[in-house]
This record gives structure tokens, C-alpha cells and sequence, in this order.
């Protein structure tokens, strides 16, 4: 089967199309290399012995993507990466974010709603919830007023989905709500390649302790939490790819209880900075550089997921622990600064 990867060429994007790959799929990425190179597909290559179809295409263009369906009618499913995901930029550029990320998944839906059957996975996030009040967060907590614009698109996001899928009722859809991705395919050939200052804390560490950085800010040790630092749910990207193939290949064989479902995809388990800092201490042997500053804007205290909803249903659970994940992450960073 023909599965269509947009963002392919992103951090959990390519990690995803390694996994696909492997599960026998063809898959073809479109990607504007706006955030990512193209010599992802390299690497793709490198490990899976096979190079991925590949469309440098803007889905801001509505032409475009009438096109490319118009070309692939055999695309079976649809996981769809392709947005913008830096908050603080986000608030910055709302209409940047605005368009970037919701006329594209308007433009995709448009056109596999045409489909006599359509099968889509949305890349979603734990932000919907913003500072739950139980933890961990199940599926069915609040959703919260968005902290920023980017958030905010995931939220619409998810209810143009749940809209369209109320009157399409041969378009199958999944929104898999992340918590907090990190580490790189334990081979070193992908990994997270974040463009200017890292916004997420495991590369600044990374880069940090390999020179590249002078120094990781804390942001706030006055939190009503063990340590005084803010908790996250950190998942390693190759169990979060997986639970794409899983999900996806649920829609494919009509395991799906309701043509809309959202699962949370994190490990369960919350873990302070600090506690991702000693991790990395750990695995690499390096003191880390870093100082204790001021709280930020919009970070909430702690977020972990419950996932007993995914273990259950999808029969997917996360396998890595926080080193295993830190360590891949690490090798990364060595591998791409020798």
C-alpha cells in the first residue's frame, strides 16, 4: 500500500517513514524543506535499503495538492506531519502559524474526502490540555484554552477533523496526541536536526554538552514539584513512530470503533529537567553547563499522559526508558559534529 507522508522529511516524520518502510509500505513524502533537508532521505536509505518517493512541494498550494492526489489516487492513508511547531515563534507570527497549519490540513482533507475511503492520522499534542488539573492526563481531560497560536491550530485542528469525519463517513481518522519527543534512530543515520537555537530541551542539552552551546538555562527551580523543575512526559521517537504504523494500520483493517479517535502517546511517567540532566550525565559521562533562571512564560508545571487508552486499544506501548532515549540522542550529536 501507497502511504503518503507529509513533513516526511521532520524529525518524527522521517522516523516514521523508516518505520513504514520496514513494515513493507510505499511511501512518498512531500516536504518543503522549510524546516528539514533533503539529505534525510539519505539516511532513510542508509537503513532501510530503500529510498522513499519524494515531493518538495508546498501544501499552501492548493493546486498542488489537487495535483498530487490527482497523480497518486492510490495513496491508501495519509499521516500527516507538516506544520509549523515552535510556541514562542507562534506567538510572534500567529498568522504565519495560522495558515501554515490549518489551510494545509483543509487543502488534505478536501481531497481525501473525495475518496470512496480515506485513512488519516493527525499529528496532534499534548498542548490541547494546557495545565490539566489531574495527572496523568487521560484522554478524556478538559481541553484547555490554548497557551499560544500554535497550540491553539492543534485544537482547531483536531475539530475540523472531528467535523469533517461527522459527515464524511468513509474518511477514518486518528489524532495522536503527543507529549514529549526525543532521542534519534538508534543507527545515528536520523535524528533531530533543529535549525538556528534548539526550542526543546533534550538537543540544547545535547549541544550543550558537546561545545556548541555555552550554556542550558533552567527555567525556574520554584515549582511545586519534587525537584522545583517543571515535569514532561519524554518519549523516544522510534516507539512514537511506531505508534503511527499502529494506528494507522487500525483504520487500514477497520479495527476502528468510531471513523474519529484520539489516543495520548507518551511513556506515563513524568520526569523532571533535572532529572533529564542527570540522565544525560549519565549516559555521556559529561557534567552539563547549566544555571538556574527565571520561570518562562506558558510552561506548565507537569504534563504526563496516561496511555492505558493506547496500551489497551492500539496494543502499543512505549518500550524505551529516558537513558536508552538520552543515549541515542547523544550519539546523534556526537555523529553530526565529528
Amino acid at each position: 500500500m501507497k502511504i503518503l507522508v507529509t513533513g516526511g522529511l521532520g524529525f518524527i516524520g522521517s522516523h516514521t517513514v523508516v518505520e513504514l518502510q520496514q513494515e513493507g509500505y510505499e511511501v512518498v513524502i512531500i516536504d518543503n524543506c522549510s524546516n528539514a533537508s533533503e539529505d534525510v532521505l539519505e539516511g532513510i536509505t542508509a537503513i532501510t535499503g530503500k529510498r522513499p518517493l519524494f515531493e518538495k512541494m508546498d501544501l499552501r498550494d492548493k493546486a498542488d495538492v489537487i495535483s498530487f492526489f490527482d497523480r497518486h489516487s492510490d495513496v491508501a492513508g495519509v499521516i500527516h506531519f507538516a506544520a509549523s511547531k515552535a510556541v514562542g515563534e507562534s506567538v510572534e507570527k500567529p498568522l504565519l502559524y495560522y495558515e501554515n497549519n490549518l489551510t494545509t490540513l483543509v487543502y488534505l482533507l478536501q481531497q481525501l474526502a473525495k475518496k470512496k475511503k480515506a485513512h488519516f492520522i493527525f499529528s496532534s499534542s499534548c498542548t490541547v490540555y494546557g495545565q490539566a488539573d489531574e495527572m496523568p492526563i487521560t484522554e478524556n481531560a478538559p481541553v484547555k484554552p490554548a497557551e499560544s497560536p500554535y497550540g491553539n491550530t492543534k485544537q482547531i485542528g483536531e475539530e475540523i477533523i472531528r467535523d469533517t469525519c461527522g459527515v464524511s463517513p468513509q474518511l477514518q481518522a486518528i489524532s495522536l496526541r503527543y507529549f514529549n519527543p526525543m532521542g534519534a534512530h538508534p543507527s545515528a543515520e536520523i535524528g533531530e536536526l533543529p535549525l538556528g537555537v534548539p526550542q526543546n530541551l533534550v538537543p540544547f542539552i545535547t549541544q550543550t554538552g558537546i561545545g556548541l552551546r555555552e550554556q542550558l538555562s533552567v527555567f525556574g527551580d520554584d515549582y511545586p514539584t519534587e525537584d522545583g523543575t517543571c515535569i514532561r512526559d519524554y518519549i523516544h521517537v522510534v516507539d512514537l513512530a511506531r505508534a503511527h504504523v499502529v494506528a494507522l494500520q487500525r483504520l487500514l483493517e477497520g479495527k476502528n470503533e468510531e471513523n474519529y479517535e484520539v489516543f495520548n502517546v507518551g511513556t506515563g511517567t513524568g520526569s523532571s529537567v533535572m532529572e533529564v540532566i542527570r540522565s544525560f550525565e549519565r549516559v555521556s559521562g559529561t557534567k552539563l553547563n547549566f544555571k538556574v533562571v527565571g520561570r518562562r512564560a506558558g510552561d506548565v508545571i507537569q504534563a504526563y499522559a496516561d496511555t492505558s487508552l493506547a496500551n489497551r486499544v492500539l496494543g502499543w506501548k512505549a518500550e524505551s526508558t529516558l537513558d536508552e532515549a538520552m543515549r541515542s540522542a547523544w550519539k546523534w550529536e556526537q555523529k553530526i559534529r565529528s
